[in-house]
């Protein structure tokens, strides 16, 4: 166990050697390649009490998806723990957990906070995009305060007897949710070895007034698990979000456990902090408000638009969000910030409306995003890859329901004329060789041509009817 006098210790000695040792100048920019590990919030507040900008990397990319994201962020060192380490192929120097030169990081003589402004980078949070090739959503140290004080106004008090409990990845969601309890003072508690419900329900009988965010997914497998019946003493607050709940599984999960749940609608470019529905707006909700993302988040503005231009209540649109969450924009993507900042607005590209109640429910995800156990996948960078195979001509891939995780990734492929069509194996081979594990397509559907409109663009929701009809 790390006190907050050991963690202060820590985080100096850290931002010690990443100045001194390593020679990184105020705004460089060190990428995390981090399982949750209890050396994370270390190395986050040690990069920034050294004025650095943190680039925290999911865990489950391959390891050429790390490569692109250390070189678009122009990262000049990587700290890793063992696991990833070892896959890792770049030319940047890479700190292992536990090597040495971590040890070294963390007995370094002390360094002073490195003064920064609020609007100076702190995070750039890597989202993907309909190019294939993710985008850093840079967020600054203002835009983290703002998600703090949100939370505290929204979600609950945090005092020092509460504890954040880190069952999903800390680079994400978890991570950031791990700052307003550091601010109080609260207590972290880190999971290793990714999301296991018998561990979540020990803690929750061992600890009090815990508060942990969870997918929809995880949700579905606490639910599933034979402690769900039982009393969860230690349960405080329950945050879901990342993808849509199903009202029935949203249901039970408020038998199981009360009145204790949070439901939150937000992404990377506005973290964690776009609407919500507050644990006692679950109480005698009715299914429309469980089926919705709920209401605006304490000091944010959402609005539906069509292009740029507001639309009245009832109208279905896109989704847009203002506040000081909003980040500041796209790294080294002036094109993508304009087409998605103006005013202070940020279009999410998610498709929703909102009734005469001020309820916001999301309709559509727009730009085909798929999203499997809570985690975005885009087909375009799928299909890049697919159309790679000789024997391939055409391909296209959406999300098709999914029981447990909500939608699982299905391929269709037209094969090149007067060819044989390519093996599934060698198919997930090729997707494998290039991209993680979730986002290869779980299923293959090969056809002789795909249907398209006047303009030659695949109609996908066609495909995705021709899936539900089976």
């Amino acid at each position: 166990m790390l006190s907050y006098a050991g963690f202060e210790d820590q985080i100096a000695r850290i931002a010690g050697a990443l100045r001194d040792r390593h020679g990184l100048a105020p705004g460089s920019r060190v990428a995390m390649a981090m399982e949750n590990s209890p050396e994370f919030l270390p190395v986050l507040f040690g990069i920034w009490r050294a004025g650095l900008v943190a680039v925290p990397i999911n865990a489950k990319l391959h390891p050429r998806e790390f490569s692109w994201i250390f070189g678009n962020s122009q990262a000049r060192l990587v700290i890793a723990t063992p696991a990833i380490a070892g896959t890792l192929e770049t030319a940047l120097p890479i700190i292992s957990t536990a090597d040495v030169d971590f040890a070294a990081l963390v007995s370094a003589e002390p360094a002073a906070p490195v003064a920064t402004a609020p609007d100076d980078p702190a995070w750039i949070f890597y989202t993907s995009g309909t190019t294939g090739r993710p985008k850093g959503a840079v967020l600054s140290h203002a835009n983290l305060l703002a998600m703090s004080l949100a939370y505290f106004a929204d979600a609950d008090f945090i005092g020092p007897g509460d504890m954040r409990l880190h069952a999903a990845p800390m680079s994400h969601g978890s991570g950031l949710y791990a700052i307003p309890f550091l601010l109080k003072g609260a207590q972290n508690l880190i999971l290793s070895g990714g999301f296991e419900p018998e561990i979540v329900f020990e803690a929750l009988t061992e600890h009090r007034n815990v508060s942990f965010f969870a997918a929809p997914t995880m949700v579905t497998r606490l639910l599933a698990h034979e402690r769900a019946g039982e009393p969860a003493p230690g349960l405080k607050t329950l945050e879901y979000g990342g993808a849509p709940m199903y009202v029935s599984d949203c249901r039970r999960a408020l038998d199981a456990f009360g009145p204790r749940l949070y439901q939150l609608y937000g992404q990377g470019e506005a973290p964690m902090t776009i609407s919500s529905i507050p644990k006692a707006m679950h109480e005698d909700a009715d299914d429309a408000l469980l089926a919705s993302a709920g209401v605006p988040r304490t000091g944010c503005a959402v609005s539906i638009f069509d292009g740029w231009e507001p639309v009245p209540p009832g109208t279905v649109g896109e989704i847009a969000t203002r506040s000081a969450c909003v980040m500041t924009g796209y790294l080294g993507n002036p094109e993508a910030t304009a087409a998605t900042i103006r005013d202070g607005w940020l279009r999410t590209g998610d498709v929703g409306v909102i009734d005469d109640r001020g309820i916001l429910t999301l309709k559509d995800r727009s730009k085909d995003m798929i999203i499997s156990g809570g985690t975005n996948i885009y087909p375009r960078e799928v299909e890049d890859i697919l159309l790679t195979h000789p024997d391939v001509s055409e391909a296209a891939v959406v999300g098709a329901a999914h029981p447990d995780w909500g939608e699982e990734v299905v391929a269709w492929i037209v094969p090149r004329p007067e060819r044989p069509a390519p093996a599934s194996e060698a198919l997930d081979r090729l997707c494998l060789d290039s991209l993680a594990r979730f986002k290869r397509p779980k299923r293959y559907v090969f056809v002789a041509d795909l249907p398209k409109n006047n303009y030659g663009k695949i109609v996908k929701t066609t495909l995705r009817a021709r899936l539900a009809e089976g």
